[in-house]
């Protein structure tokens, strides 16, 4: 239930400093944001930690709390919160309809690299699945997947419409919390540019990456291409001990 309160009230200040309803980009202090929320001190607490962790806030030591300008400037399509990594949820585009169209899916035998990536052994099956992610109505990412067949043995098509990551924790309740990833650029290929509506001189963003169960588990090995106007990321980056 605590867990609940402060990412609640977390959830409501950062859609409060997006609709920028704070004056001179600082943030009223700790007690009296409490107070407006009727939380515990030590539960406002952790949810301004939690913004601060994602450099949307900054502490400047005597003068108070205040909003990142650069975090207004340049928001980042991808915004992990909530409980799962997923794309679905993870995906933030304020007054824009996003979907899936399901391209192809089927099972397949693990090959050597896939086994590899997600701790197969020889001969094992996953499925392999094919999405395309929309912005109304727009392509902007062309996702292609494997999961081990024995982790979610009753996967079928209609599943990938919508998010997988919330059908495996409504159906099992297992939950992908840990990933690695890697980011990068190429020059876009043939099929980029007919799905992603690309010209020959346009580049396209890559994210290829493993997702984990909370218990460790290799869930999904899965190489994500974006139309490069929609590739930006932020980070932040706090060297205090």
């Amino acid at each position: 239930m605590a867990d609940f309160v402060y990412r609640t009230v977390m959830h409501d200040i950062k859609q409060n400093i997006l609709d920028n309803k704070y004056e001179g980009m600082r943030l009223p202090d700790e007690r009296s944001l409490a107070e407006y929320y009727h939380v515990s001190r030590s539960s406002m607490k952790r949810a301004m930690e939690l913004l601060s962790q994602q450099g949307i806030v900054f502490k400047k030591r005597g003068s108070g709390t205040f909003i990142n300008p650069l975090y207004l400037k340049n928001q980042s399509l991808f915004r992990y919160e909530g409980s799962n990594l997923g794309l679905t949820d993870s995906l933030k585009v304020p007054g824009k309809k996003l979907g899936i169209k399901l391209l192809d899916f089927h099972v397949v035998e693990a090959t050597a690299e896939i086994a590899q990536d997600l701790f197969l052994n020889k001969n094992e099956f996953v499925y392999e699945f094919h999405r395309l992610r929309l912005i109304d109505q727009q392509p902007f990412l062309l996702e292609t997947g494997y999961v081990p067949i024995k982790i979610v043995p009753e996967l079928k098509a209609e599943h990938l419409k919508s998010s997988l990551f919330n059908y495996l924790e409504d159906t099992q309740n297992k939950v992908v919390t840990k990933a690695f990833l890697n980011i990068t650029v190429e020059p876009s290929s043939i099929e980029d540019q007919k799905l992603l509506k690309l010209q020959t001189t346009e580049p396209v963003g890559v994210m290829a990456g493993i997702f984990f169960l909370d218990d460790g588990t290799p869930f999904e090995f899965s190489t994500m291409r974006i139309h490069y106007r929609y590739m930006r990321f932020n980070t932040f980056v706090n060297l205090n001990q």
